[in-house]
């Protein structure tokens, strides 16, 4: 059955009620800040791209909810303050944390080891990790003053399995993935948990621009489930890890790829039945566009 989308009021569960949630990225993390505001949570949306927190943020207004834009680059330390000090000047605390903010900018140039500019290497750091632990910094601090919270880091398939380029985006978020299970292990005494998404395809509006239809197929072919996973399916899985629902989860990187990580490397091809290898290839062949 479709989630629904009508007014925020109308179709809330309230399990973020009264919250206040600080949000990086306004790609996935769009998604992520709309499903927050629809549980009864209050949002403020940072990206370095002003006018697209500004749409979201206009989006959750336009559905009653409670919302703030900024405009930041979470690579400069200096800025990274601002969006903590806008929810406590606008909304009283900061109880939530989505760090989803990531130098996709970059990954045309990230590519394999001997052909990677080190300065790709080092902005991709500097954004998708050091970023995220500079937010984590700030709003640790607020979180222990309010008694606990709950963080959530948007990791990657990618930082789980070896790649023939990606190599600056992959590091990042394995290393992610060890910076949530630190941060949980080292403040669950003060009730914040902390763990890491890790996406598969996932059909922001900014990836739908980046790909043809030839590459989504082939990136489909491996692919569990036959569809492309829309940022609402990341998004409510976000919602469930940050509400009381998930209490007793902390330190996990939990993958939400259609199953792309859950098959042997043939499977596409027909795994190691030669039956079903044949037959898939027949059905392929058929349904392929011409590339």
């Amino acid at each position: 059955m479709p989630r629904k989308t009508n007014a925020i009021q109308e179709d809330t569960m309230g399990r973020l009620e009264g919250k206040v949630a600080g949000v990086t990225g306004a790609g996935i993390g769009k998604a992520c800040a709309l499903a927050i505001a629809r549980e009864g949570g209050r949002v403020v949306v940072a990206d370095i791209d002003g006018s697209a927190d500004i749409a979201c943020t206009a989006q959750i207004a336009a559905e009653a909810g409670h919302a703030r834009a900024l405009a930041m680059d979470i690579a400069d330390a200096q800025a990274v303050a601002a969006p903590f000090e806008t929810a406590e000047r606008h909304f009283g605390r900061v109880d939530l944390l989505v760090n989803n903010a990531r130098a996709m900018h970059l990954t045309p140039r990230d590519r394999a080891i001997l052909d990677l500019d080190l300065a790709v290497w080092d902005q991709t750091m500097a954004t998708n990790l050091r970023g995220t632990l500079l937010c984590c910094r700030q709003a640790i601090p607020r979180m222990i003053a309010r008694g606990g919270g709950a963080i959530v880091n948007m990791s990657s398939c990618q930082g789980l399995s070896g790649d023939t380029a990606q190599t600056s985006y992959a590091a990042s978020k394995a290393a992610m993935n060890m910076l949530s299970a630190s941060l949980a292990t080292q403040y669950c005494h003060a009730q914040i948990r902390c763990s890491a998404v890790a996406p598969g395809l996932t059909m922001t509006e900014r990836l739908l621009a980046k790909l043809d239809g030839c590459m989504q197929r082939d990136l489909r072919r491996h692919q569990l489930l036959p569809r492309v996973g829309p940022p609402e399916d990341v998004a409510a899985l976000v919602a469930f890890l940050l509400s009381d629902d998930a209490a007793f989860i902390t330190g996990q990187v939990v993958c939400i790829d259609g199953g792309v990580l859950a098959h042997v490397p043939t499977y596409a091809d027909g795994g190691n039945s030669r039956a079903a290898r044949l037959a898939g290839d027949t059905a392929e062949a058929a349904a392929a566009p011409r590339c």
